[in-house]
């Protein structure tokens, strides 16, 4: 989808991101760090991609050259090897035509072999056809003797000679085979007459044996039936007499007026029935109204015992989570006590020095430039080790030498024009890294290397700065957090203190329900309780005294107060008098106790309460002035820290891209130098093959010289490589100790971090048990308030339980007796029922019919099986009379078969006889075994000598074979496969990748330019509408116009850095850090509004969101009637789209015109916080 929606709407992710819809977070992009700003540009640009692009073709230029010189090397081996194959063929094509006259003279001499082979398997296959006459006449032998002692056998076994004809014999033994048959035939028939005669016997025996059974049990039914009639007559009169049903008739009874006196029995029990059920009934009302007085009281003591237990599954809840937290405060303090922070501290600031110290350490050794010099000089040594072998060689041949002269001159010649070429392309960038100078050839690499160093140096440097200040930032943020918590506590702590005082106001005096006035309150109560406590003593002072008065009247018999003496009757009724006022004083002394006792309750719980107003009185005076104090301090703080970072970031930046520009001119300056060492060494080929070709035989040395110097710079080279491995040995040492230090150092800092994490999580958890401190508090008082309720309900429903257990035991026993009658009058009816029933299925199903029918076939049945046992015994007699006569004839048959078995096999004896003649007869034609067995040794012996004369010419034929196949195995190798198709390959393939390298590297000319061009044709059409659109929105007079400019940071890499100028008059400043808010909101609008109108041709979509912010409104008006103008431009264009999000009603009037749009849409929010979207149409 990240794909699609991009290509769907026909712009980039970037302008989607950047121009079309920007967060009003990230709306000020465009006066952000110089390092954002290049960011968002290149991709916008999509200059990354671009660069790359031009970055490959470049890199694969580099590869096909280097391929070329690759493929011209390999052209000349392969022409070599190509030579050397025709030779192959060569030697291949003359053995192959001695081989074929060797074919020649071999089939003559196969063709004579094979005309004796045919001889020698003619003699083979007659002898073969001999052997196999005499196996013949052997088999036919033993059968003639096997078959003429079964005859003797069979001859002695015969009874009786018997002269007839063998056709005679035939005929009598097929006339004794039908008789035989006709025999056969009637004995099947009388046996299954008998069969049937004997099956219907069984039958009739047993119908007659079930007729027995059925007569039996019906006789024995028909006495259990009037037995049963007796019975169901005496149930009915005890029935009708104990339960008074009414009169009887005489009896027996017949069946229907039995089915009378039933109809009168289940009648009671209907009335039965329909009593017990409205006893039931008026027994469930009497329960129902006991149970519902239950169920109301139950109800109300179970709502509050589940109020008490809610409050208590609350109240263990947040114990658990208090143990929870305590077990997870006490792990967090045991953390803490077992680090040191400010031994971490003094750790990670001595590794962070270790780190500088080995980095530094590392660049002092300058590893890469030791081991490169390493590497130029076995380089050089290697060139010269080239040269001498060439001045070996040069003994071999002076034609190659020349050849190598002119390859050398055209080599030198192209790496000095790409030396050249590399330096002119990176010239800027040098003189960039280099401060303006631009060094001498041999020097170029050492200074480059140099200043890479000392970007690298600052870099680190800077960034350390930036660590240091970022701990600073983050120690300030830690601080502020801390402060917001503990800010937050305290408002918490605040609010849950005047809850709670509110809470007790308003439950003693709804009236008095703000906490500011707890103290007037308090005061009142006071003045309450003691108005209450004094009139309570002064009435309980009243009745002292009446009771004094009256115990002195009895004593003094005078008046108390004046001391008049008292007759008999005054003082009578004096005391009476005062007894009576005592006894009406008591209860209102009852009451003002009372009253007094309320009073003093009311006045200690506001008193309770005091010094938790004390302490929300000082939470809300002094501690959370003096938080906000500091955390408004922290924060100026902070703000200056954070601005610092800010511009150490940017400085930061900027080292950064001066360390990368060097990195990649470093690239490109490896090339060059490794180029101009090509250079010296080539230049130093050259004139060695001249000053040889110029000056052949002037000084030239000896075989053993030349090896003596190749023996001694091997060895040269030989040390040079072991100090080189030992530099790459140290270098390696250095780097891991360098970065084990960093991990340690890493480390450090993440449990630095992670113990100011575990600090911040123990605050937290106290606060949390704070809080559930408080929770579990007020839990345990309304659980106390609940309980004391429980109490009286709790013996209301036990009572009203009582009542009704006692009132259901009651009437269950009453109508457990009733139920118990009508079940024995039940048991006593359906027992008659019972017996009324099989009395009634007696007669329905007809049984005495039936065992009057029962007897009559079993008198029938009874004379059948007479008949049948006087027909089986007459059908006995004739079977056993017809199997003698079987018998009788049987044993002429086999006296027959005997004769003719004999005969058969005597024909066959004389058979075998003349079988064997013919045999013996075909072997003398034939001729006899020995002569056949000479002739075919005379073949084999011709055969050999032939053989002999054939293997002779195949051994010298394999000699010419194994020259073939081991000269075509020499053609096989990979060397010289399809050779002369790889050399005609490899020809094309160079000259068309010399084409090809050309072509890329106009291409990348023609690239470069044209990205060039069309940044530059970009970026002067954006500022052309950008000063536009200043001038029209912007109501200042302190800025002209802006623009954006960007230059190149080299010609390399076509690398843009981008800046937002303003222009006041002649002066041209950098507009980021000195613009107010609104005009950096305004610039960042119409810089996006200029982008939009540049790139966003396919998609005329732009979203603003909250575009007036910080703007004053003279220029919110201005950037309305740019948007207007903007609209009025575009109407025309189908795909234009204006998305406006603001809360500026002003500025949506200016904007929400009818020419533009119907309707707007309006978001609020309703009483529950639920945002509303509205369509509102625009009215003028």
């Amino acid at each position: 989808m990240d794909k699609e929606i991009p290509a769907l709407m026909g712009v980039s992710k970037a302008i989607l991101e950047n121009v079309i819809f920007v967060h009003q977070d990230e709306a000020n992009w465009p006066l952000q760090d110089p390092s954002t700003l290049k960011k968002k540009f290149d991709d916008i640009f999509s200059a990354t991609r671009y660069t790359k692009a031009l970055e490959v073709i470049k890199k694969l230029h580099k590869e096909q050259a280097q391929e070329i010189k690759t493929f011209k090397l390999k052209l000349e081996n392969l022409q070599t090897l190509k030579d050397a194959a025709y030779k192959l063929r060569e030697s291949i094509a003359q053995d192959q035509e001695k081989t074929e006259s060797l074919k020649c003279q071999l089939q003559e001499l196969e063709g004579s072999i094979k005309d004796v082979d045919d001889k020698i398997h003619h003699a083979e296959k007659t002898l073969k056809d001999l052997r196999k006459l005499q196996d013949q006449i052997s088999t036919k032998t033993a059968q003639r003797s096997t078959l003429f002692r079964e005859q003797q056998k069979q001859y002695a076994a015969l009874t009786e000679d018997n002269e007839d004809t063998d056709e005679e014999l035939m005929e009598w033994k097929t006339k004794f085979e039908e008789r035989i048959g006709i025999l056969q035939t009637k004995i099947s028939k009388l046996e299954r007459d008998l069969n049937d005669i004997d099956t219907k016997s069984s039958f009739l025996k047993q119908t007659i044996n079930d007729s027995i059974w059925e007569i039996s049990k019906l006789q024995t039914e028909a006495e259990a039936h009037m037995s049963l009639k007796n019975e169901r007559d005496s149930c009915i009169k005890n029935l009708f007499a104990k339960h008074n049903l009414g009169p009887l008739p005489e009896s027996p009874f017949t069946d229907e007026v039995a089915t009378n006196l039933n109809n009168r029995v289940k009648s009671r029990a209907l009335d039965l029935e329909k009593d017990l059920q409205d006893k039931k009934k008026a027994d469930d009302n009497k329960l129902k109204m006991a149970w519902d007085c239950y169920m109301n009281a139950n109800d109300r003591w179970k709502n509050t015992e589940a109020q008490k237990k809610a409050k208590s599954e609350i109240k263990n809840g947040i114990v658990r989570r208090i143990e929870e937290k305590e077990n997870e405060r006490d792990s967090l303090e045991l953390q803490i006590s077992n680090v040191n922070i400010s031994h971490i501290d003094e750790r990670e600031r001595n590794l962070r020095i270790d780190v500088e110290r080995k980095t530094n350490q590392l660049a002092e050794r300058e590893f890469e430039v030791n081991i490169r010099q390493k590497q130029s000089e076995v380089y050089s040594i290697e060139q010269k080790i080239k040269a001498v072998n060439r001045e070996k060689d040069i003994m071999v041949a002076d034609s190659e030498d020349r050849v190598k002269l002119s390859f050398k001159k055209a080599e030198l010649e192209n790496h000095k024009k790409k030396h050249r070429k590399i330096v002119d392309d990176q010239k800027d960038k040098i003189k960039m890294v280099l401060k303006g100078r631009v060094p001498a050839d041999k020097d170029l690499m050492k200074e480059v290397s140099q200043a890479l160093r000392t970007l690298g140096s600052e870099y680190d440097n800077q960034n350390a700065s930036c660590n240091e200040v970022k701990m600073e930032v983050t120690k300030l943020e830690t601080k502020e957090t801390e402060i917001k918590n503990n800010l937050l506590k305290h408002k918490k702590d605040l609010e849950s203190k005047k809850r709670r005082i509110e809470t007790e106001l308003q439950s003693l005096d709804p009236q008095w329900s703000c906490i500011d006035s707890y103290l007037e309150m308090l005061e009142s109560f006071k003045e309450k309780r003691d108005f209450a406590i004094s009139k309570y003593k002064g009435n309980e002072g009243i009745q002292n005294s009446l009771d004094l008065f009256a115990k002195e009247a009895r004593t003094k018999h005078a008046c108390p107060c004046c001391d008049r003496a008292f007759s008999a009757e005054e003082e009578d009724e004096f005391v009476k008098k005062q007894r009576s006022r005592v006894a009406n004083s008591a209860k209102v002394i009852k009451a003002l106790a009372e009253e007094s006792a309320i009073a003093d309750s009311n006045y200690q719980q506001l008193d309770n309460l005091r010094v938790v107003y004390e302490e929300y009185v000082k939470l809300n005076e002094e501690t959370i002035p003096d938080a906000e104090s500091k955390l408004q301090q922290i924060n100026e703080e902070l703000d200056c820290k954070s601005q610092e970072l800010d511009d150490m970031l940017g400085v930061l930046a900027q080292i950064q891209s001066d360390r990368d520009v060097a990195k990649a001119l470093m690239q490109h300056i490896e090339t060059a130098d490794r180029h101009f060492q090509e250079t010296i060494s080539l230049q130093k080929q050259v004139e060695d093959l001249e000053y040889k070709l110029d000056f052949r035989g002037q000084g030239v040395r000896t075989m053993e010289e030349i090896q003596l110097e190749l023996k001694s710079l091997q060895g040269t080279k030989d040390n040079l490589h072991a100090e080189l491995e030992k530099l790459r040995e140290e270098q390696r040492y250095a780097e891991n100790d360098l970065s084990s230090i960093q991990i340690r150092w890493h480390t450090l800092r993440e449990e630095k971090v992670k113990a100011a994490n575990t600090l911040q999580d123990a605050k937290r958890v106290e606060e949390e048990l704070a809080r559930l401190t408080e929770e579990k508090t007020n839990v345990d008082l309304d659980e106390k308030h609940l309980a004391e309720a429980l109490r009286p309900l709790s013996k209301e429903r036990d009572k009203l339980l009582a009542d009704h257990d006692e009132l259901k035991v009651r009437l269950n026993r009453d109508y457990e007796y009733l139920v118990e009658q009508k079940r024995i009058y039940q048991q006593e009816a359906e027992s008659l029922f019972k017996m009324t029933s099989k009395i009634r299925e007696y007669s329905d199903l007809k049984k005495g019919d039936r065992l009057k029918e029962l007897q009559e076939k079993k008198s029938l049945s009874e004379s059948e099986l007479k008949s049948c046992d006087a027909r089986k015994q007459a059908i006995l007699a004739d079977v056993n009379k017809s199997k003698d006569s079987l018998r009788d004839q049987d044993n002429i048959k086999r006296n027959i078969e005997d004769h003719l078995n004999y005969r058969k096999t005597k024909a066959e004896v004389d058979e075998l006889g003349r079988e064997i003649e013919r045999l013996e007869e075909s072997i003398l034609k034939v001729g006899g075994v020995s002569a056949i067995e000479s002739e075919l040794q005379k073949l084999s012996k011709e055969r050999e000598t032939l053989l002999s004369e054939s293997n002779r010419y195949h051994g010298t034929m394999s000699v010419y074979q194994s020259n073939i196949s081991k000269n075509k195995i020499d053609l096989k190798q990979s060397q010289y496969k399809d050779i002369d198709k790889r050399y005609f390959d490899q020809l094309i393939q160079l000259k068309t990748t010399e084409m090809a390298n050309k072509d890329l590297d106009r291409y990348y000319n023609a690239l470069d330019k044209a990205l060039m061009r069309f940044h530059s044709m970009k970026m002067e059409e954006i500022n052309k509408i950008i000063r536009e659109l200043w001038q029209q929105t912007y109501r200042g007079q302190d800025i002209d116009y802006i623009s954006i400019h960007s230059d190149s940071e080299g010609a390399g890499t076509r690398s843009y850095s981008y800046k937002v100028l303003m222009q006041t008059g002649d002066a041209e400043l950098e507009m980021r850090g000195r613009c107010s808010a609104g005009q950096k909101v305004l610039a960042s609008l119409i810089i996006r509004l200029a982008l939009a109108e540049t790139f966003c041709l396919n998609c005329g979509i732009l979203a603003l969101d909250e575009p007036t912010t910080n703007l004053d409104g003279p220029n919110a008006e201005s950037l309305a009637a740019a948007l207007l103008r903007i609209m009025e431009d575009r109407k025309g264009q189908e795909n234009f789209q204006l998305i406006v999000i603001t809360h500026d009603e002003r500025f949506a009037q200016l904007i929400g015109q009818r020419q533009h749009a119907e309707k707007y849409y309006r978001v609020s929010k309703d009483d529950l916080q639920h945002s509303i979207i509205e369509c509102q149409e625009i009215f003028d």
